[in-house]
């Protein structure tokens, strides 16, 4: 008998901590029955701030170091439901799949750490949410990312294979389907050093529209150094902490040269993955900031030599895949559907996750 559809919230903030995305979904956990609105909502700029400096420091933190921080990040998300909420006319919604904001990922110790409390969000807004989305798998062995590449296969159904999704957000990584085949694996540096270096040099928040990495002339050496890094030959299934690669890899550098330098590393990292595959993919469709970054876009085309557009051209819609996804892990958490499998995570066997939390007095 088939389960009956649900509709959840996914929350989604990334490594580059722009924003706190939000999408509605409606599906079973197996399939997307539709997906509904979305938007993006800014962190107040102390909590952003604060983000930021934690991760810039390297400090190997835990929860408890950081539960003023986690009272922040929770409330600026339940501020942003609830507007969205109020925005949308939204009713009658059964989860909330919130996935809290990505500090440290450690799975070489079975750790990751994602700063929020499921269970005061799920107590302001009363509903239920479905929070700790990444650790039944890190403590399995596996990895913990990608943990979208369901999401990915559902939406896949339609469309000619093999077929990669690619993910530039802060850290970069894919999704390879091919039938049953389904790989996943962290690729390299997605837009998260470009952000910084061009906010170390006072120039903007991130290289808007590629105007800084365009201007400026790729090191080429220096992306030889990198890529000889071993994480890059490295076989799947394998993850990154935002900080793995350090920024002083383009050290010395002006902005527009250490932009060009680092956009151009992001899709040598693609192109290095893409030798990992079972197959070639036919078509790379592109999700996350990077997508928006003409400069990235122009290396992947030319590094991969097939197309590679935007998740828009086939009627996905970028800003909202990853939140969507985190509502639709929700609905598979509850069903007790798998979230992660041995070839997206490494874990010794597909397995759910996740914490259903319920509101209290509700």
């Amino acid at each position: 008998m088939t389960a009956p559809a649900l509709t959840a919230i996914g929350t989604m903030s990334g490594t580059s901590v722009d924003a706190i995305d939000l999408a509605v979904v409606t599906g079973d956990g197996q399939r997307v029955d539709r997906l509904g609105p979305h938007g993006s909502f800014a962190y107040r700029p102390e909590t952003r701030q604060a983000i930021l400096e934690l991760v810039a420091s390297r400090r190997e933190v835990t929860a408890g170091d950081c539960r003023d921080l986690a009272v922040a990040i929770t409330a600026d998300h339940a501020d942003a439901i609830e507007r969205f909420m109020a925005d949308h006319g939204l009713a009658g919604i059964d989860l909330v799949g919130f996935h809290g904001q990505t500090v440290l990922h450690r799975p070489e110790r079975r750790f990751t750490l994602q700063l929020g409390d499921p269970q005061a969000l799920a107590d302001r807004l009363g509903i239920r949410v479905v929070g700790n989305l990444r650790q039944a798998d890190v403590a399995a062995g596996g990895q913990g990312a990608p943990i979208v590449p369901v999401y990915h296969a559902a939406l896949a159904g339609g469309l000619k294979q093999p077929l990669a999704f690619l993910n530039v957000g802060g850290v970069a990584n894919l999704t390879f389907i091919d039938g049953d085949t389904l790989v996943a694996f962290d690729v390299g540096p997605g837009n998260a050093l470009l952000d910084d270096w061009v906010r170390r040099h006072g120039a903007d928040d991130i290289d808007r529209d590629g105007r800084w990495s365009a201007a400026g002339r790729a090191d080429e050496a220096r992306i030889a150094k990198a890529l000889a890094l071993p994480f890059f030959a490295r076989p799947w299934p394998k993850s990154l902490d935002r900080n793995d690669f350090p920024l002083s890899m383009v050290d010395g550098l002006g902005l527009e040269d250490g932009a060009a330098t680092l956009a151009e590393l992001t899709a040598a990292g693609v192109e290095a993955a893409g030798r990992l595959l079972p197959a070639p993919p036919r078509r790379w469709l592109v999700t996350g900031g990077g997508r928006l970054n003409p400069t990235i876009m122009a290396a992947l085309r030319r590094r991969l030599g097939v197309p590679v557009d935007p998740v828009e051209a086939v009627g996905l819609e970028g800003d909202a895949l990853e939140a969507q996804a985190m509502g639709f892990l929700a609905i598979r958490s509850v069903r007790g559907l798998p979230l992660t499998l041995p070839t997206t995570t490494g874990a010794p066997r597909p397995l759910t996750g996740g914490e259903l939390f319920l509101p209290k007095g509700r």
